[in-house]
């Protein structure tokens, strides 16, 4: 019997990014799935608050173990902005988006930044926070035609030169932030079911 859990997202991508590194133990059910159709608010000023918001938001409005995740683009020469922004720091869509980070880029030489991921789990009382980093490069120009977000022009620095946009699902997750914090997550939520 799958264990049931609920990942406060609609967002498709990260749903089946997780339930892939979940694996077969759990049945990861998104927002849709158990009828939340609001619009969750997210006012902190931290990944960690904004995951830890979006997971209490399901645990008292329809009382399922919940987890959600908060993440973003770091980069250093904009002093960690778009940061927790990052999905509407331009106002716009994710095309938008890169268009100003490359526009406000311009004529920096410092192109290192990191993608940051904190989850929020609750299942008791007391939140437990989990988070994957992975270093990279601003590339100048957008790469490949997968993933989302910022992923056209962010190099991860295990990659090769290459984009997350342009690196299959599987080695994706192996190096990525989510896939560093979910990896982490999974370990706690496996020990604490099998005891082991």
């Amino acid at each position: 019997m799958k264990r049931k859990i609920v990942f406060a997202t609609n967002n498709a991508h990260k749903l089946e990014e997780v339930a892939a590194i979940l694996g077969e133990e759990f049945e990861v059910l998104g927002l849709r799935a158990i009828g939340c159709t609001a619009d969750i608010p997210e006012t902190s000023d931290t990944f960690a608050g904004n995951a830890l918001q979006k997971a209490q938001y399901v645990k008292e409005h329809y009382g399922y173990d919940c987890f959600a995740d908060d993440s973003g683009l770091e980069v250093d020469a904009l002093d960690g902005a778009p940061g927790v922004y990052s999905a509407r720091y331009s106002g716009g869509g994710s095309e938008e988006n890169m268009s100003k980070l490359l526009y406000n880029l311009t004529g920096k030489s410092e192109r290192g930044a990191q993608f940051r991921t904190v989850i929020a789990l609750l299942i008791g009382e007391e939140p437990r926070y989990f988070e994957g980093i992975v270093r990279g490069t601003i590339i100048g120009e957008r790469r490949g035609e997968g993933g989302f977000g910022y992923d056209p022009v962010f190099a991860p620095k295990e990659a090769g030169g290459l984009s997350f946009a342009q690196m299959t699902a599987e080695a994706k997750n192996a190096i990525s932030h989510r896939g560093r914090a979910t990896k982490k997550f999974a370990e706690y939520l496996l020990k604490e079911e099998t005891g082991k």
